[in-house]
């Protein structure tokens, strides 16, 4: 209570020292004050018709008052003046309305429009205050570009890992702690999850850097080349070789490193070959008998659960233990969301400078993405971009340019909840219609033209939700 009686004391204190100041500045001062701020200031009467603008204005939008004095918000707006009007929305919704717009010229401008009431509650005026931001757009792409290269600094260092989640970097973590040994390490995970990627890693930071990388998918080769590919043959071996014989994938990666990606694909019998490389570091081509000593350190991958093929038998438990000497499991895009933003923010850098396109991504369909299940994780996510990037009509990839498929998930997470009385379920699909139309439109007056309804009650809404306007800075209310 007293709190409250101080507070109305000190406004009422603030309002006598105001009014006590009429009569110390004349007309001309005040004009004078009014052009040695640099904000750019434009009255206009109750009706939107231009009274009176500061030098700052004029700079701005590069005219001479004299040319509009009088003229309507309509009219000035009709020739290109600026557009939208924040005058308009202001003597509309009758509150004061901040908006971004753009003048004659161009130039990005912040502008409010604060509504002045007379004794009446009528507006007798509106004072336009207005910044231009461009300089403001200028820093921000400053940053975004050091921000950016930041994240390409951070990308090359990790060679293209995005590991901004603490998962990822455990994961990256335990990497450089074995870098520099030769134990064999088994890399688990989802398919897509990038096993590929952190195998490469590996061994660029590994002190077998300067010898071979040699991945082989084992799944996509046929049974009967798989042993001839993995281990090379002589000449002669079988119809169709060549007569000098080939190397295999052992023999090439020599003094480097070889990924054995798909290991649980392995036919059983090539199982018991590549145990005896792995105890022996020996090869045999096929169709020869010569033992040839390899220097290789062994990664390999798998989605599959090898514990349960070795117990059903379709994997050799002696393999899987010389394998799994060292696990890493790389986590799903569902148990690191914390790094899809700058994956996508990666791949669409990537897949612009692949297209020769300029394509951005709203804030709106950033944040569907990032809530999106991803099943094929990190692969599924970089075909998507690709597709957007090739398939938005405009530069800017917007929510509505989804997949079908991604919109329709979202949804589907965004349902109502089972049970609850028919009042709360119908409220819950008021605030998911609203938060919907809240992202296309950039006023409450749009907004309610769109929904069938009063401006004033959009506005009572939208505060209710905590809701506010996606692409314009327009606020609910004041």
């Amino acid at each position: 209570m007293l709190n409250n009686t101080m507070n109305h004391t000190m406004k009422d204190t603030a309002k006598k020292e105001r009014t006590s100041m009429k009569g110390l500045f004349d007309e001309w001062e005040f004009e004078s004050i009014l052009d040695s701020i640099s904000d750019a200031v434009f009255i206009d009467d109750s009706t939107g018709h231009a009274l009176w603008c500061n030098k700052a204005w004029e700079n701005i939008y590069n005219v001479h008052f004299a040319d509009i004095r009088g003229k309507h918000v309509s009219e000035l707006e009709k020739d290109g003046l600026f557009r939208p009007s924040v005058t308009s929305i202001v003597l509309s919704e009758k509150r004061e309305t901040t908006i971004i717009h753009e003048n004659n010229r161009g130039t990005r401008l912040l502008s409010t429009g604060t509504p002045i009431w007379d004794n009446e509650g009528n507006i007798s005026k509106v004072i336009t205050t207005s910044r231009d931001i461009s300089e403001l757009s200028i820093m921000e792409n400053k940053l975004i570009s050091s921000f950016e290269k930041s994240n390409q600094k951070d990308s090359d260092d990790t060679h293209g890992i995005v590991a901004s989640s603490p998962e990822m970097k455990n994961v990256l973590s335990l990497a450089r702690r074995l870098a520099d040994v030769d134990s064999t390490v088994l890399l688990t995970g989802e398919s897509g999850v990038g096993k590929g990627m952190v195998a490469e890693y590996l061994y660029h930071i590994g002190n077998r850097k300067d010898g071979p990388f040699i991945s082989v998918n084992c799944g996509a080769i046929p049974e009967s080349l798989i042993e001839s590919e993995l281990f090379g043959y002589e000449k002669g071996a079988f119809t169709g070789a060549r007569s000098e014989g080939k190397k295999g994938f052992f023999e090439a990666a020599d003094g480097g490193t070889i990924f054995l990606d798909e290991i649980g694909d392995l036919p059983l019998p090539l199982q018991v070959k590549l145990l005896h490389v792995i105890q022996e570091r020996l090869i045999i081509r096929v169709g020869g008998t010569q033992k040839l000593p390899v220097n290789v350190r062994i990664l390999s991958a798998t989605n599959r659960d090898l514990k349960k093929d070795v117990q059903e038998g379709r994997f050799r438990e002696d393999l899987y233990y010389r394998l799994n000497v060292v696990p890493i499991r790389i986590p799903s895009l569902r148990e690191r969301p914390e790094d899809i933003p700058d994956l996508i923010r990666l791949n669409l850098r990537h897949y612009n400078k692949k297209y020769h396109e300029n394509k951005s991504i709203t804030a709106s369909a950033q944040k569907v993405l990032a809530g999106f299940n991803w099943p094929g994780n990190i692969r599924e996510l970089q075909n998507i971009v690709e597709r957007l990037v090739l398939t938005t009509g405009s530069d800017e990839i917007d929510a509505d340019d989804l997949p079908e498929f991604i919109l329709e998930a979202s949804e589907n997470a965004d349902s109502i909840p089972r049970g609850g009385s028919l009042a709360e379920q119908m409220a819950l699909a008021e605030k998911k219609i609203l938060s919907k139309a809240a992202q296309k439109y950039d006023t409450t007056r749009q907004l309610a033209q769109a929904l069938q309804t009063s401006q004033p009650t959009i506005v009572r809404k939208l505060n209710k939700y905590h809701i506010h306007l996606h692409k314009g800075t327009e606020p609910a209310s004041r």
